[in-house]
């Protein structure tokens, strides 16, 4: 039995062949291997972006949580950019004393972020009242300033000399920033 093929269906069956050996070739070669390199990049995508979500609701969290603390102490963070001023401390807390004197500012501390002045004051006063109502009206006032302990009184008849240092707190940045 003598198969009879022509010659023109040889080239197309040989054709065919080489180029069936060229695909599987071409798939083991190249496709499989960046296929499974394709397969790792996208789970390592997948755990980059699950990571990048944690990490933007994270900002997102505290973010909203700077702006409560924010809205909450927005006085304090006002205060704190404020400069102290000796007359304008005088002015509005000479009505709690009957003479008040304060001394020059001392900077005792600059830790980068804040500025410490020590201020000392002396006073007198009629009665003890007026000087709690004055600690009172610090508290609200347009500074940040904590008064040192001791406090010393002194009684001299009908008035009470009394004489304490205040710490002044300042933002540095702005400080330097005017320089």
């Amino acid at each position: 039995m003598k198969i009879k093929i022509s010659r023109p269906t040889l080239y197309l069956i040989i054709l065919s062949l080489l180029l069936l050996i060229f695909v599987v070739a071409f798939s083991f070669l190249v496709l499989i291997p960046e296929g499974k390199e394709y397969r790792k990049t996208r789970l390592q995508l997948h755990k980059e972006n699950k990571d990048l979500r944690a990490f933007e609701d994270f900002h997102e969290q505290t973010y909203q949580h700077l702006k409560k603390l924010q809205s909450q102490n927005k006085q304090v963070i006002i205060a704190f950019d404020n400069s102290f001023s000796a007359q304008k401390f005088t002015k509005l807390y000479a009505t709690y004393f009957s003479s008040l004197q304060i001394s020059p500012q001392t900077k005792i501390k600059d830790d980068g972020v804040f500025t410490t002045y020590e201020v000392n004051t002396t006073s007198e006063i009629r009665s003890p009242k007026s000087f709690y109502d004055f600690l009172d009206a610090l508290n609200k006032s347009d500074w940040i300033i904590g008064v040192d302990f001791p406090i010393n009184f002194k009684r001299d008849g009908e008035m009470i000399h009394s004489s304490f240092t205040m710490k002044v707190y300042n933002d540095a940045k702005d400080l330097n920033s005017s320089k």
